[in-house]
Order: structure tokens, then C-alpha cells, then sequence
């Protein structure tokens, strides 16, 4: 069944279960979306780990592609903003971008949350027939680039960076590290690994001006 499809209903069951907790049912959704991907998780899979049965599934979130798009935003809201937004905060560019990644190495390793970015691990193979899913998931993928390059236009006009700096490609190749990242995670990194890893972004950014 596609994440387009509407969930079978059923006439005697109707509605979410007695004590029903939405937060709950979507850090258990988004693990299964991250272990099997969003094409490759079935309804099946998704009810069992929520605790709740397809009709209930329909009622509280409308289909697969709702619930998905939904639990991206809970993971982004939950454990992303609020390093992007000390990204943004942080006056000196050299410690912005290096705290950033130093603090995205221990949310992708967290055990509180699925290993890797949901985003690039669960999304990556979703195909332009689930255009919902799709084009929802680049625009993420797009949001991270948007977040490096305001920082790095930030840090031109405070004169920590050189005017000439190639904001749209270093913006990128940032982000490309970020999802690197995401994906070692899945051999089995451990944090020591991760940090090494992270302790290169800071080198990307090109020498600064003299003063």
C-alpha cells in the first residue's frame, strides 16, 4: 500500500485508543521509519510499534505519509531547532560551526532518538512517485543549506570571513558533512569517532581576513 492510500476502516472500531499518547506514538513511528525506511515500512509494522490497530492509525494521523511527514517534524522540532538556532545565535563563526557539529555528532549517536538524522537515513530512497514525501524531505534537505548559508553570509558582512567566500558551495558541502555523518552512524561509530569527524567543519571555512 502506497502513503497515499487511505487505511481500511473498520465499523466496530473506530478512533484513537484510551490513553493514547501522540508524542509516544511518534518517537515509536519514527524508529521503525528510521530502521526500514519510509517505502519499505509497512502499516503492519508502524500499528504494532505504536500500539494501535490501522482504523486508529487513520483516525489519528489520515495515512502513511502523514504520519511520516508528521514525525520528521517532531524530530526536526524536537531535536534540531534548537542547535540550528545557536548556530544563528553564536557571534564568532569558528565556534558556531564547530559547536554545531559537535552537538549534532551527540544527537545522531543519542540513545533517545532514533541513530541518524530521520531525514536523510529513513528518506533517502523515497521515491517522486510518494511526491508528498518527497518533495517535503528535500525541502528539509534544502533547510539545512539555508541555515549554513545565512550563517556564513552572517560572518562575511561581521568581516570574520573573506567577501569572496563561495557561500553557496561551502553552505553545501556543510550540509553534505552533516548527512555524512547521519550515514556513518549506521556502521557503528562511536562518539570518540564521531567527534574527530566533527572537528573538521570548523576547517572548511576559509581563512579569515586580516585585520
Amino acid at each position: 500500500m502506497s502513503g497515499t492510500e487511505a487505511l481500511p476502516s473498520s465499523p466496530r472500531i473506530k478512533g484513537r485508543p484510551r490513553g493514547f499518547d501522540r508524542s509516544e506514538a511518534l518517537v515509536r513511528a519514527l524508529d521503525v521509519f528510521w530502521r526500514r525506511g519510509y517505502e519499505p515500512a509497512s502499516l503492519s509494522e508502524l500499528c504494532a510499534a505504536m500500539g494501535i490497530n490501522p482504523p486508529s492509525l487513520y483516525a489519528a494521523f489520515g495515512n502513511k505519509a502523514k504520519l511520516f511527514l508528521e514525525a520528521v517534524d517532531f524530530y526536526e522540532r524536537n531535536y534540531w531547532d534548537a542547535p540550528w538556532a545557536r548556530m544563528a545565535a553564536e557571534p564568532d563563526v569558528h565556534r558556531a560551526i564547530d559547536n554545531f557539529f559537535r552537538e549534532a555528532g551527540e544527537i545522531l549517536l543519542s540513545p533517545k532518538v532514533p541513530c541518524g538524522c530521520l531525514v536523510v537515513l529513513a528518506a533517502i530512497n523515497v521515491s517522486a512517485e510518494s511526491g508528498e514525501v518527497f518533495e517535503a524531505v528535500k525541502a528539509l534537505r534544502l533547510e539545512g543549506i539555508g541555515h549554513f548559508t545565512r550563517r556564513i553570509e552572517q560572518a562575511i558582512g561581521d568581516g570574520q570571513l573573506p567577501a569572496d567566500t563561495d557561500v553557496g558551495s561551502l553552505a553545501a558541502v556543510l550540509n553534505t558533512l552533516l548527512e555524512g555523518m547521519s550515514i556513518h552512524v549506521r556502521d557503528g561509530v562511536a562518539l570518540a569517532e564521531m567527534t574527530k569527524l566533527a572537528a573538521y567543519a570548523v576547517r572548511l571555512l576559509p581563512v579569515s581576513p586580516v585585520t
